[in-house]
This record gives C-alpha cells, structure tokens and sequence, in this order.
C-alpha cells in the first residue's frame, strides 16, 4: 500500500470509493503538531474539486490509471465505441463520461480515455480543440466589424455555439471544447 510520500501531481488517489486526481498539494509542518498532507483533487467522475487532508506517512489508496489514445467510430445506445489503432480493440465507453464536451465529438475523432488496473475506462475526455463546419447561421451584414457581437451558429455535430459575424455557412471553425466557445476561423 502507498503511503502520502508518494504523492505527486497528476496522480489517481481512490478515496471514499471516489477516483480522484491530485491537483496540488502541499506538505505542512507546524510548529507543536504533527505533520501533514494538505492536497486539492478533481473528482474523475463529477469534476469537482475536493480539499483533504492526510497525516504524513498514512497509508493512502493510490490507483494505476492508464491514458490511452482512442478514435470514436460510433454510437451504439448510450455508449460511444472506440478503437485502439495500436491493437484494433473496441471499446465501449459510457457516453456521460465525456460530459457536455460530447456534443463536440464526431466519428472519427481521437480522444483519450483513462483505464484502470481492470481495464474498465474510469474517465474520458473530447479534444481540448476541434474543427468543425457551421452548417447554418444567419448572414452577417458585410462591413459590421466595429463592435464584437455574436450571433449564434448551429455545428455539424448539432451544438449551437456564439461566433462572430463574419462567420458564414460552409466555414471550418476551431472550437474549444472546455469552454464551448470560438477560437478562430480554418484557414
């Protein structure tokens, strides 16, 4: 078993039977008491960010997770199929473990997906950036450049973001999928 020496960033810690990573931590050593553990996790399952304590040298449930590369080939219910293209396994991943994110993900796109010492996928995650066509949004009005306005714009995976107004149907954008907004045009 691992004890808190053996923390460090990026690592998957299983507390209260909650998959966690460690996002920071700090060790701390006051004056007249003992010394302890002070670490910040995200949740793997609901994104929240967790603050915990352990005291130095508990003993602490570490979790070997497993990042792998994955292209989604397609839906099949509420799961998402992937293969691995090093070995061609498929793999169905539960389509809520990509969160909002999803509506992003189109068939053939790579995304990472982290597997647990028994090989059951315990998070995954959409590319931060993709490239997407807009398949519909109202013409801008040619020369309105001044103020930044948005207008919304309907994707060829069916989300609906905020673009700019020089932004017509038919053009690949860059979106980023962490905060479901614009980047910029494709050139």
């Amino acid at each position: 078993m691992a004890t808190t020496s053996d923390l460090s960033r990026g690592a998957f810690v299983r507390i209260d039977g909650e998959l966690g990573q460690v996002m920071e931590w700090e060790h701390i050593t006051p004056n007249k008491a003992p010394a302890f553990y002070h670490v910040k996790l995200r949740n793997i399952r609901t994104g929240k960010l967790i603050q915990t304590r352990f005291k130095s040298g508990a003993s602490i449930d570490l979790e070997r997770v497993e990042l792998r590369e994955l292209q989604y080939l397609y839906r099949e219910g509420e799961a998402l199929v992937c293969m691995d293209n090093e070995n061609y396994e498929q793999t169905p991943i539960d389509a809520t473990l990509f969160g909002e994110a999803l509506v992003f993900i189109k068939e053939g796109m790579m995304v990472s997906a982290g597997f647990d010492s028994n090989e059951t996928v315990v998070f995954a995650e959409a590319p931060h950036v993709v490239e997407l066509e807009v398949t519909y949004t109202e013409p801008g009005i040619r020369g309105d450049t001044a103020t930044n306005t948005l207008k919304p714009a309907t994707l060829e995976t069916g989300a609906e973001i905020k673009v700019p107004l020089f932004i017509d149907n038919g053009q690949k954008i860059k979106v980023d999928t962490r905060t479901f907004s614009y980047m910029e045009r494709v050139k």
